[in-house]
């Protein structure tokens, strides 16, 4: 096959298809292999499903409802564009066979339209606004993968992951703020076998390229808050990307591009680490310090840290300045957007800018402490007021997987049924004797936490490299 993302290939027959995946499937989730009719993206993902536990019956859980679902999709970016996403997938949406969804970043459904006969069918497996459907929750799905893997991707029938959705065929397109290049949402169009066609996947695509022009034109819509400045995103990219705020367009592959050609740039690893060490320390940092924070007591040669400023400056040109190093115009990070939610005092928006940790691969001394400083006052505030629904979202990402306290804290607090407890102290029990603690949990002393590198190193879903 051609083309990866496509469900089918040109004249293949659906129903054998289905049949064979479904067999691939069944084979997989009791104890086999993957076979060779799996596409990629299907294998890799039911492999991150099955490393995060989902059952292979689930259905999705409802996280918004009634008004805190209405004030929230108000206040999302995605609502200034849904007059669009209804124009141009309107007629789907009201022919009596597909759906309209569109999600948010996390995968919380915000609005699911068409004929009333197929949404209602559709509720069977809570495919509703309110429900989270990303993969970590409900498996393979066009919606969720595509977050996951930020593109546009097909799942048909038996790709997906989950049993109660293997009737339906879907496909879905990443949304991505034109000015930060972070995701904002999916959107998808779900119905029946006849979607598996490169017809449906350029259409969401188109769509969600006409839905990023907009956003781009009016600035991002409500609750998007685009800086003006230059933009430096750095969290769970080994390769920051950089956007000084010359164009707001962007490469379609994220591909690197230079300061003032209106591509966001691609830094190299080294790069990344001075731009995020320069973007927190705006007052500028000499040479001597800058070199103590990039290689620590490393007896590192000063000429090996000029070579390096050197060769950012040749990309950069006069936004770098020299004695002290500093950036002429301090650029607004990811970073800053989860720390300045935290000030606030709002731990759900701070969760969702939260993409992973801060350069993840990095191990300088200055970009470490960085990161540990940002995660653990996430976790601060994660915990001060455990939220059931935010505590869920933190352990299911692999930077929160082994947090003991986060699993305490929410068997602790988690209204859940007698199935749902059991498993939680399971998992509470099972990262106890990991780290050397009486079984029991709860209780006062010391939890020990896996280092933030071990974590990051042994994560299941991949470190993004491009917008």
């Amino acid at each position: 096959m051609l083309n990866p993302w496509l469900a089918l290939e040109a004249g293949a027959d659906a129903a054998e298809r289905a049949g064979q995946v479904r067999r691939a499937h069944e084979e997989f989730v009791t104890g086999g292999g993957i076979g060779a009719l799996v596409r990629g993206v299907v294998a890799e993902s039911w492999q991150r499903c099955a490393g995060a536990s989902v059952e292979p019956e689930s259905v999705a859980g409802i996280d918004l409802a009634d008004g805190e679902l209405e004030v929230y999709r108000a206040a999302h970016p995605l609502a200034r564009v849904m007059p669009l996403f209804r124009e141009l997938l309107g007629t789907v949406a009201d022919d009596g066979a597909h759906l309209l969804s569109v999600c948010d970043e996390n995968g919380r459904m915000l609005w699911v339209e068409g004929h009333a006969q197929v949404r209602r069918h559709a509720e069977r497996m809570n495919f509703v606004p309110g429900a989270r459907w990303s993969e970590r929750y409900v498996g393979t799905n066009a919606p969720g993968t595509a977050l996951a893997v930020d593109h546009a991707v097909q799942i048909f029938a038996s790709e997906h992951y989950c049993r109660p959705v293997q009737a339906w065929t879907c496909a879905a397109a990443p949304v991505h703020d034109p000015r930060t290049h972070r995701l904002v949402g999916a959107v998808d169009i779900t119905g029946g076998d006849h979607l598996a066609s490169p017809q449906s996947l350029a259409l969401v695509q188109a769509t969600a390229r006409a839905a990023e022009a907009l956003l781009g034109e009016s600035g991002g819509g409500p609750g998007a808050s685009a800086p003006a400045g230059p933009v430096l995103n750095v969290l769970g990219y080994d390769e920051a990307l950089f956007d000084a705020g010359a164009g707001r367009s962007g490469s379609a592959d994220g591909t690197a591009g230079r300061v003032g050609t209106g591509a966001p740039l691609r830094l190299g690893r080294r790069h990344s680490e001075i731009m995020m060490l320069l973007a927190a320390h705006p007052e500028g940092l000499t040479g001597e310090r800058l070199a103590l924070e990039l290689y620590g007591e490393r007896d590192v040669n000063p000429v090996t840290l000029r070579a390096e400023v050197s060769r950012l400056r040749g990309l950069l040109g006069p936004l770098l300045d020299s004695r002290p190093y500093r950036l002429r115009r301090r650029p607004h990070t990811d970073y800053d957007a989860v720390g300045d939610a935290l000030s606030a005092g709002d731990p759900r928006a701070a969760l969702a800018a939260y993409r992973g940790p801060l350069l993840p691969l990095s191990e300088a001394p200055g970009v470490v402490r960085l990161r540990r400083l940002l995660e653990d006052r996430l976790r601060r505030a994660l915990l001060r007021r455990p939220d059931p629904v935010l505590l869920e979202e933190w352990v299911r990402t692999p930077w929160g997987e082994d947090d003991l306290e986060a699993w305490e804290a929410l068997l602790t607090c988690r209204g859940a049924g007698e199935t749902r407890r059991l498993a939680l102290a399971s998992r509470v029990r099972e990262l106890r004797r990991s780290y050397g603690l009486a079984e029991t949990a709860g209780g006062g002393g010391d939890r020990p936490r896996p280092h933030a590198a071990g974590r990051e190193a042994h994560a299941t879903y991949p470190q993004r490299s491009r917008p």
